[in-house]
């Protein structure tokens, strides 16, 4: 009887010690991050982690949120629009109360509904099109990234002045982000009085357009500005130039990325396109690049530096005013914060204030170069 009372005060006490242990270690804060992990759009996905894990990362490493470790929940979205509700529900279904969500525009529409219904203080850093936070009613969504009616508008600038178009198509590929970017570039561009000799739309997706090439062909335009994603860009360069059309061809940042070099090649040489500065390129975002550096990722592609904002935004205004979503998205609309991207401030729909578009130029290899 004496080894038996024994043994379970023994096992009482491991137990209650391992309950000690269990109790004291820190609840994680969830961040749900939904982005295109597969698909021919993963890079963007993959840029959007690279910026949202180094944050979390180095966030931890000092210690968190008063201890306590923010902790990812990766989920695909595909960038592909009937995604975006089962996206947006894993996301609540997780736990997570804030998230970095999703990067194609076409996901975030009907996604950021779902955020705002939940309330979910969520924050894209790379969906552009306006229709994203302008149908909303709420004050849980934001970006860490410019809006399409300003990329447009910079965009159409660009053409008029600095390249003296006197002929310009317009193309889009039929989707939210596409033809949003391509309907601001047209609107900006008639305004400034410009001849837009042909608007018109693709279907993404396809393999051969040679009969919108014969049409450029005999247009002739100066400017081919194209809205949509790398894949279609790719073949329209490719195939515009084994069918000996010389044209400008420029596209908005959703254009660019490293699956656009292996579907054009060479054909790429002398593309435009309208892009977030080159944030990896701040002197005060050194110490930050080498953290990305020493996780083996690249740091200066579209949304990385946006999503890193994102994360700095949620973090500073966590400390604030703690974990409340609620608390946590007032205090977002009416603070200023310092982040990789420089000074955040947010209007009444969660915009930004300001966001800094350039313009690159490729060369046959891919690589860019700052035009403006």
């Amino acid at each position: 009887m004496q080894r038996t009372t024994f043994l379970r005060a023994s096992i009482a006490l491991a137990a209650a010690t391992l309950m000690g242990t269990a109790s004291a270690a820190p609840e994680p804060i969830l961040i749900g991050v939904p982005a295109p992990m597969t698909g021919p759009n993963t890079q963007y996905g993959d840029e959007l982690k690279a910026g949202v894990l180094t944050a979390i990362e180095t966030l931890n490493a000092a210690g968190g949120l008063n201890g306590r470790p923010y902790q990812p929940v990766l989920i695909d979205d595909a960038c592909e629009p009937k995604q975006a509700v089962p996206a947006a529900n894993r996301v609540i279904n997780s736990g997570a109360k804030f998230a970095v969500a999703h990067v194609c525009s076409g996901v975030t529409v009907p996604a950021a509904k779902i955020y705002e219904e939940e309330g979910i203080v969520a924050i894209t850093p790379g969906a552009t099109a306006p229709q994203v936070t302008d149908n909303l009613k709420g004050r849980h969504f934001f970006r860490t990234i410019g809006r399409d009616d300003q990329q447009g508008p910079f965009a159409a600038s660009f053409i008029a002045a600095r390249l003296n178009a006197q002929t310009i198509v317009v193309l889009h590929d039929k989707q939210t982000y596409g033809a949003g970017v391509a309907q601001h570039v047209k609107a900006s561009l008639e305004k400034l009085g410009a001849n837009i000799a042909l608007y018109d739309g693709i279907n993404a997706g396809d393999s051969d357009y040679s009969a919108v090439i014969t049409k450029l062909k005999t247009i002739k335009p100066d400017v081919v500005f194209f809205g949509g994603y790398p894949p279609e860009m790719g073949l329209l360069l490719r195939q515009a130039k084994e069918q000996g059309l010389q044209t400008q061809f420029m596209g908005a940042e959703g254009a660019f990325n490293q699956s656009l070099v292996e579907i054009a090649g060479p054909a790429l040489e002398g593309m435009l396109f309208t892009y977030p500065a080159d944030f990896s390129a701040r002197a005060e975002n050194q110490a930050i690049v080498q953290a990305f550096e020493k996780a083996q990722r690249p740091a200066n592609g579209a949304y990385q530096m946006p999503a890193y904002a994102a994360v700095q935004v949620l973090h500073e205004s966590m400390k604030a005013v703690g974990t409340d979503p609620k608390k946590v998205a007032e205090y977002m609309h009416s603070n200023r914060f310092d982040t990789v991207i420089g000074p955040v401030a947010f209007d009444r729909k969660g915009d930004l204030k300001n966001f800094d578009f350039v313009v690159f130029k490729l060369d046959k290899s891919g690589q860019r170069k700052l035009v403006r």
